[in-house]
């Protein structure tokens, strides 16, 4: 299909569209930038203090200079104004000078003309003498200062007698605020005022230029008597000149000295900070094993006795890390020869066991007793052996993984058919809860197989007789599989001890199926050689549940699990407190037919996994909510139950 434009040619981006795509990538440009140097002043103690040191000094620069030409400022118009003041006064003098000599010499005095008796004035014109004063008041201050008369008077039309005279293209009506040609008129000395000189450009009529400057005026007479006002313009062009000068000299001095601070902070903090940073990579090495680190040491201060401390601490830390080593390795010989020098004995003492236990219908009740009991001990001893030597081979790092592709189905059924005579004789039943397609991953079979075996007889073992609930599950990178008793349940901050060895949440129950204490150390041991986890949750009085999630290719990262950690059947998922009351939940509830999962690391069920809401199995009292089993199982899984004689 042809494009709908001439040429078959793109449309072009809107132009509101183009800037706001500009905007936008300024903006995240400034966010990283600014993120970038967050992260710095967070990490580096030298630039916090270079950025402080830069900071303060130029706000102090800037302060000093500030307070610097001020003074310059005030003392250069204090200066300006004494001095324009003295000029002004001298040419007043030489003005008043000038209209007593003319006065007394009689230019332009009324006389009596003989002819007719009327006053005759000998020639005298008072602008022509203003404008020669002007010319020669002026002619001694080019380029400093200009002068220029007004006039004080009006006629009846309100004009002034004659207009303004001025030196330099001054425009003196503009120049001068009216409040000084008021204040000078209503008093007899001089005066001034900060102002603006305007001015006609010489070459460009028309065009007018402003200067600040002062202007100093006063009110004179002419040589007929009548007044004037005198004025003096002298522009701040020289001050201004001295004052650039003074703030460009303290901008550049500033900007090397802020510069010459900066480098002194870097450079004593780089001391400082050097031996730190030394001890920091020192610390580093340590904690991955590098027990030979050692920080070099120069000079006598304290940097040099604090590199010495931590040279000791870590010498100390070596010593005492290399006795528990060696006590570690002596304890895990230890055990290890112990193990198997006790095989030969204990296979000595078992082909006796076995002889007696034979024998045993002969004997008389006591001895016969006795001899079961001894034959029942030898089993568990031999298992604790067993357990020995495979905790030994996991401490010493000589477990090896032997993976294979095997379909986990397949295992946890030879699991439950092992499992259902004991859980026949706790008067439950074992139900499984597989889905529909292969859960095949890259495993070690045999270590599996232990796993498994060890959590569903703990399961059948502390499940009160109830229902014991195994659920496989998968996705494209996992494979899962949760075993749900509901039994007594664990106590807060239980499910992180359940794993450790010889632990027993009730040291008094006793161990009617012969565990040793070591299986679930070793189950924990096996899914970390696989990279995957073990994890534990349970509620008291609502059962637990243990999940293995493992990788279904060898060496790969666990990254979630296809099934949850907590059960849907919780009293969370179910709306209910500890006490077994319903509650109203603060958060956003579960949806029918969904789990969530409540820890940190499980990941949400993929296809065919879990969810609540589809019940399955037979009830009976004694279980959660007054059921002997699941209150629900999964929806779209293929559901088994132990049957007399075995079998799923």
């Amino acid at each position: 299909m042809q494009s709908g434009l001439p040429g078959g040619s793109r449309p072009q981006q809107a132009p509101g569209r183009r800037n706001w795509s500009t905007w936008a990538l300024a903006l995240r440009r400034v966010r990283s930038a600014v993120g970038h140097g967050i992260t710095i002043w967070r990490r580096s103690i030298q630039f916090r203090v270079v950025s402080t040191t830069l900071v303060l000094s130029a706000a102090v620069m800037l302060l000093l200079g500030i307070v610097v030409v001020g003074q310059v400022q005030g003392g250069l118009l204090d200066a300006k104004v004494a001095s324009a003041t003295a000029q002004a006064q001298g040419g007043f003098q030489v003005a008043r000078a000038n209209a007593a000599a003319q006065a007394t010499d009689g230019v332009g005095l009324p006389v009596q003309n003989t002819g007719t008796g009327a006053p005759v004035e000998r020639g005298f014109d008072a602008k022509d003498w203003l404008t020669t004063l002007v010319d020669g008041l002026s002619s001694g201050g080019t380029g400093q200062y200009d002068v220029a008369v007004l006039s004080p008077e009006t006629n009846p039309s309100g004009a002034s007698r004659w207009g303004p005279r001025s030196s330099g293209n001054v425009l003196a009506d503009r120049s001068v605020p009216d409040e000084l040609r008021k204040e000078i008129a209503n008093r007899s000395g001089a005066a001034y005022q900060f102002t603006k000189i305007v001015r006609e450009s010489a070459e460009n009529r028309g065009t007018l230029t402003s200067t600040p400057g002062v202007v100093v005026g006063a009110q004179l007479t002419d040589p007929q008597g009548a007044k004037y006002q005198l004025y003096y313009f002298f522009p701040f062009t020289p001050e201004e000149e001295t004052l650039s000068l003074v703030r460009g000299t303290l901008a550049t001095a500033g900007v090397f000295l802020v510069l010459l601070l900066v480098a002194i902070a870097a450079l004593v903090t780089r001391q400082v900070v050097t031996p730190v940073r030394m001890a920091a990579r020192i610390a580093e090495r340590l904690a991955a094993g590098r027990l030979e680190e050692r920080m070099r040491l120069t000079g006598e201060d304290d940097l040099a006795r604090l590199g010495s401390s931590f040279n000791k601490m870590a010498s100390n830390l070596q010593n005492k890390i290399r006795q528990l080593e060696d006590l570690s390795r002596m304890q895990r010989r230890f055990v290890s020869d112990v193990s198997h020098e006790l095989r030969t004995p204990l296979t000595t003492v078992r082909m006796a066991a076995d002889v007696l236990h034979e024998a045993r219908e002969g004997f008389d009740p006591a001895v016969s007793r006795s001899a079961e009991l001894l034959q029942t001990q030898l089993d568990r001893f031999e298992a604790l052996l067993s357990d020995l030597l495979e905790i030994s081979r996991f401490d010493a790092g000589a477990a090896v993984l032997d993976a294979e592709s095997v379909d986990l189905r397949d295992l946890v059924g030879r699991v439950v058919d092992a499992a259902e005579p004991i859980a026949e004789r706790r008067g439950g039943r074992i139900v499984v809860a597989e889905p529909g397609r292969p859960c095949v991953a890259e495993v070690d079979p045999r270590r599996i197989d232990r796993v498994l075996r060890n959590l569903v007889v703990n399961a059948v073992e502390h499940g009160e007789g109830r229902d014991v609930v195994v659920t496989v599950g998968v996705d494209d990178g996992a494979v899962a599989v949760t075993v749900r008793d509901y039994g007594v349940g664990l106590k807060p901050g239980e499910s992180s001890l359940v794993f450790n060895r010889f632990w027993r949440a009730d040291p008094a129950r006793a161990r009617t199926t012969g565990g040793t204490g070591l299986g679930l150390s070793i189950a924990l041991e096996d899914a970390h050689l696989h990279g995957g986890w073990l994890q534990a949750w349970g509620e008291p009085g609502g059962g637990s549940q243990f999940r293995l999630a493992l990788p279904r290719v060898a060496g790969a990262d666990l990254v979630r699990s296809p099934l949850p950690l907590e059960p849907p059947d919780s009293r969370a998922n179910r709306g209910l407190d500890l006490a077994g009351t319903p509650y109203r939940r603060t958060g956003r509830t579960a949806e029918p037919g969904t789990a969530p999962d409540r820890s940190p690391d499980a990941g949400a069920p993929a296809s065919g996994t879990p969810a609540a809401g589809h019940t399955g199995g037979q009830s009976g009292p004694g279980g959660p909510g007054g059921q002997n089993g699941p209150s629900s199982l999964p929806g779209g899984y293929k559901t088994y139950q132990t049957k007399e004689g075995g079998g799923r």
